[in-house]
C-alpha cells in the first residue's frame, strides 16, 4: 500500500478472514471525504455486502455495492441524485506473485486482481474505487435538453461539427 490515507479504509488480515458475509458501511465523514475525492456533490449512502474466501494464494471477495450519490448534471450543473447498484468481484493476491517488470496481458476475469503487500489488504479502498468507476462522469439530468436548446448546443444524439449544417440542408 502507499502512504495515502484512504477515506474508506477497511483493512482485512489475510490469516483471519471473517466467515460470514460482511456489511461495510461508510460513516458520514468517510462519505464526505469520498465525495471530495470523486468531485461530486455528495455520497449520501455507501454499503457493500461482501463474502471473502481463500482460493489458493488468492483471496476472493464477491458481493454487491449500493450507493446513493448526488452529482452535477454534465449540462446544466444542477444536482442530480443517482442510485448505484453494482456487483463486486475482486481477487486479492500477494505482491510476491507479481513481477512489476513483467508485461502481462489480462483476461476479462483477471481485471479486478489487486496485489497487496504484508499480511493485510484494504477492502474498503477496493470498494471506493469501484464506486468511482460506477459514477457516470457525463450524467445528464431532466433539464439537460432544455439547457442545450437555450445555449444553442446540440444534443448528444444530434449531428454536430462542420457537416451538421450540410446534413440539415440535405432534406430541403
Amino acid at each position: 500500500m502507499n502512504d495515502v490515507t484512504n477515506e474508506f479504509s477497511r483493512p482485512v488480515r489475510t490469516r483471519q478472514l471473517p466467515e460470514a458475509t460482511q456489511a461495510l458501511e461508510a460513516a458520514p465523514g468517510e462519505r464526505a471525504a469520498l465525495a471530495r475525492r470523486f468531485d461530486i456533490v455528495a455520497v449520501n449512502s455507501l454499503r457493500a455486502d461482501i463474502a471473502l474466501d481463500h482460493d489458493g494464494d488468492a483471496i476472493t471477495a464477491t458481493g454487491t455495492l449500493k450507493a446513493d450519490v448526488v452529482q452535477s448534471c454534465a449540462v446544466s450543473g444542477e444536482d442530480l441524485p443517482v442510485r448505484i447498484a453494482e456487483p463486486l468481484s475482486f481477487r486479492f493476491l500477494p505482491a510476491r506473485l507479481h513481477d512489476a517488470e513483467e508485461e502481462v496481458e489480462l483476461e476479462a476475469s483477471e481485471l479486478d486482481e489487486i496485489f497487496y503487500e504484508g499480511e493485510s489488504f484494504d477492502l474498503g479502498e477496493a470498494i471506493a474505487q469501484s464506486l468511482a468507476l460506477a459514477i457516470d462522469p457525463f450524467a445528464c439530468g431532466p433539464d439537460a435538453d432544455r439547457v442545450r436548446q437555450e445555449k444553442g448546443l446540440a444534443a448528444d444524439d444530434q449531428p454536430s461539427g462542420p457537416f451538421a449544417a450540410l446534413a440539415a440542408l440535405k432534406g430541403k
